[in-house]
């Protein structure tokens, strides 16, 4: 991740829950009561987020708190555990609490999503893909997370890559016309990647020599038709419709790789809380 990006970030998330301050936590507490506290595992899932981001939260609220004894990204860890061990002034230790439970919440759920999805397809030579349907602000956190889960990241923006979908063909005309004009205008280092839902449309997108073919929410025997149909001449890539209960029939297909947009925006949150250990003063 790029911290410079990513402090921006969680400096924003942090003014977004504090306001103007914390109004019960001021009233109790003076700045100098010192405390301790434990982020725990409630449930068995696969970490992500704990030294890369909770701890991270809690340092930009306050550099004086110690964030250590962090569990690696990509750990599975039983209800329980540890994930991380803060201490440091109450005030801002409950400051920080909300947004660093939040955001490792989120992001374990979703590389224990990953997790499940690679798990099916193991044995087959696919990729497990993300797609650009992540939370608004958060597309860095989540796609961070898909990696933490052994997953594949997609294009992270719109500038990283050619993919002609269905709205360029049905406005432009047709797949050919998009094609041409695409290779206009890009640097020859730079793939093409074309939306399909028809086998007619595989057929015209090798008549381009275009480089990845997305099947987009076709048959399981469609999908094999057009595996066999493209026979090794571009990347095949199957989205749509893509569940734990058919990522595996999808990858018998022969395709390299799926994506699929339920990593990112139907992960579970996973169950994590703040155990308060010492308050001193």
């Amino acid at each position: 991740m790029d911290n410079n990006l990513l402090d921006s970030l969680l400096k924003s998330f942090l003014r977004e829950d504090i306001g103007r301050g914390d109004l019960t936590s001021e009233s109790i507490f003076s700045p100098e009561d010192e405390g301790s506290a434990r982020l725990v595992a409630r449930e068995s899932f696969l970490v992500a987020g704990a030294a890369s981001v909770a701890a991270r939260v809690f340092k930009l609220q306050n550099p004086a708190i110690d964030a250590g004894s962090a569990v690696e990204d990509g750990t599975r860890v039983s209800g329980g555990e540890v994930l991380l061990s803060v201490s440091g002034p109450v005030i801002d230790l409950l400051k920080a609490e909300r947004v660093a439970l939040n955001l490792l919440q989120r992001m374990s759920g979703i590389a224990t999503m990953t997790a499940r999805f690679v798990e099916k397809v193991r044995g087959y030579p696919v990729r497990i893909c993300d797609t650009r349907k992540t939370t608004p602000g958060l597309r860095i956190l989540e796609k961070y997370a898909v990696l933490a889960g052994g997953g594949s990241n997609h294009r992270f923006n719109l500038a990283d890559g050619i993919l002609i979908k269905d709205n360029h063909i049905a406005a432009c005309g047709s797949i050919a016309k998009a094609v041409e004009l695409v290779r206009k205008k890009i640097p020859h280092t730079i793939r093409i990647e074309v939306e399909t839902d028809l086998l007619s449309q595989v057929e015209e997108c090798l008549l381009c020599g275009v480089d990845i073919i997305m099947l987009d929410n076709m048959s399981l025997a469609a999908m094999t038709e057009a595996v066999a149909l493209i026979n090794g001449r571009a990347l095949v890539e199957a989205s749509g419709n893509v569940t734990l209960d058919r990522v595996r029939e999808i990858a018998g297909t022969g395709v390299d790789i799926i994506s699929s947009g339920a990593l990112t925006h139907s992960a579970p949150a996973c169950d994590i809380g703040m155990d308060w250990l010492q308050s001193d003063g």
